[in-house]
């Protein structure tokens, strides 16, 4: 095996490898640290490299996997993590100029249990100020290994990055409005938004709590699920993570969408979409008929209200977050985060209540849907591998934000899970990506059919060239 074949190597590969004992997790550990050291200086993925504990961690993971004790398929594989994830290894700054210096006296529970489950944490990676829009002023942003002009996606761009070009085999990102499902997309690898509730947040920086969701991001569904499985359920230090039990996401997985009934909108799914985009996403509802799935034609209900609402309402919730440091401390914010706590001070309590209201409606028509479908298919967003220049106009251009955050931020509105998946790429080679949404905890069903796509596509398995 090559070297580029090893670092593109899927988690679960690597993993069987390891406890095979035909690969030491020390070596996939160097291997991966290596390339972080001679690729990351322009990928700018990484805010923080852990290189002496992964090297230990992968020291106890070859002694305990050579006396027959393999604990899973993370057993010994080497992971990022989003740096608003705390870590008692190794600072925590948010990706803000305030906390760099932080060092936390816990991990978060989802690194805690990553590590439970033997993975080897070797960092943790880039991500916009906040975790909100914008990457703080003071801050290099992570470059896209496809093309450098390209946008990485907001707000878990250091973990698009990082697991594209081959940095680690595997990472968490985090999504409000839809920084999983964005630089997954961005990026070219397959990211997995859980049910808000499913994983917990706690020791996560928070952006707006009934928005956010912790997941993974890897390079193929089967990958994602492995992740999913050490990190989901409950905690007691996060009242809000479910006791629902975590099921076996990687057992019957057998290729078919035989009998799955997927509902897609002709007219929301391609109204205002570009022609990429929109062929892309015909492409995928092709192929998956040819594996068995029934395609329905449904009405989504309007979701303009909750796009609408979904900016004051992150506002109020991260002012929240932020009451310690914010406004005590504004001259060390970016305009991009600081502007959305003043929108989120700015709002009334009646003015409060109506968005609950109208949200809870909005959850309620989406949960009906369910009732005739399994799955919804849905593009990314509305346009193809976006530019950083024409990003940099988001803030002044409505009809841009709106045309991102059209598939994204309902379903941050409404807690469901949701798979992103390669679907191929623009003539000048920029990825593009379609999401299937799922009933709530049925994540499960999600990973089976983005298993199913990849079986029979090879998107997923396309590389960035790096001159590696």
């Amino acid at each position: 095996m090559t070297s580029r074949d090893l670092h593109y190597s899927g988690l679960v590969e690597v993993g069987k490898r390891i406890w095979k004992r035909e690969l030491s997790a020390v070596e996939a550990t160097q291997a991966q640290l290596d390339r972080v050291r001679r690729l990351d200086g322009r990928l700018k993925s990484y805010a923080h490299v852990m290189a002496a504990s992964a090297l230990e961690q992968a020291q106890a993971a070859d002694r305990e996997i050579a006396t027959g004790k393999v604990r899973g398929p993370l057993h010994g594989v080497p992971i990022a993590v989003k740096d608003l994830c705390w870590t008692k290894d190794a600072p925590t700054a948010a990706g803000m100029k305030i906390y760099r210096d932080n060092r936390p006296s816990e991990d978060a529970t989802v690194v805690a249990k990553l590590k439970q489950a033997g993975a080897i944490i070797l960092g943790k990676l880039q991500l916009t100020e906040g975790a909100y829009s914008d990457h703080h002023p003071d801050i290099e942003p992570p470059r896209n290994p496809w093309d450098a002009t390209l946008w990485t996606g907001s707000s878990s761009s250091g973990s698009g990055v990082a697991t594209a070009a081959g940095l680690c085999y595997g990472s968490l990102g985090s999504d409000t409005g839809g920084s999983i499902r964005f630089p997954s997309a961005a990026n070219g690898v397959t990211g997995l938004k859980p049910t808000w509730g499913r994983v917990s947040r706690h020791g996560v920086f928070e952006l707006a709590a009934t928005l956010d969701h912790i997941g993974p991001m890897a390079r193929s569904a089967v990958d994602c699920g492995a992740m999913l499985g050490a990190i989901a359920g409950a905690d007691p230090k996060d009242q809000t993570a479910v006791l629902e039990p975590v099921p076996d996401y990687l057992a019957n997985l057998n290729g078919s969408l035989r009998g799955t009934r997927i509902g897609v909108d002709p007219r929301w799914t391609s109204e205002g979409v570009d022609a990429v985009t929109k062929k892309i996403f015909q492409d995928a509802l092709r192929v998956a008929v040819d594996l068995g799935a029934e395609i329905q034609d449904i009405v989504f209900p309007d979701p303009s209200a909750v796009i609408a609402d979904w900016f004051p309402l992150c506002g109020v919730e991260t002012a929240v977050a932020h009451e310690a440091t914010y406004p005590s401390r504004k001259s060390e914010y970016g305009p991009s985060l600081a502007g959305l706590i003043e929108l989120g001070l700015k709002q009334s309590g009646t003015d409060y209540q109506k968005i609950v209201l109208r949200r809870e409606t909005f959850r309620g028509l989406v949960r009906a849907l369910f009732e005739k479908v399994a799955l919804l298919a849905v593009p990314a967003q509305t346009f193809a591998a976006p530019t950083l220049s024409k990003m940099a106009t988001l803030g002044a251009n409505l009809e841009l934000i709106t045309g991102l955050l059209r598939f994204s931020c309902p379903f941050d509105m409404t807690g469901s899970p949701s798979i992103t998946l390669p679907g191929g790429f623009t003539e000048t080679g920029g990825p593009v990506a379609f999401q299937f949404i799922g009933r709530h905890f049925d994540e499960a069903r999600l990973i089976a059919a983005g298993d199913a796509y990849q079986r029979v596509t090879e998107w997923h398995r396309r590389h960035p060239s790096l001159g590696d």
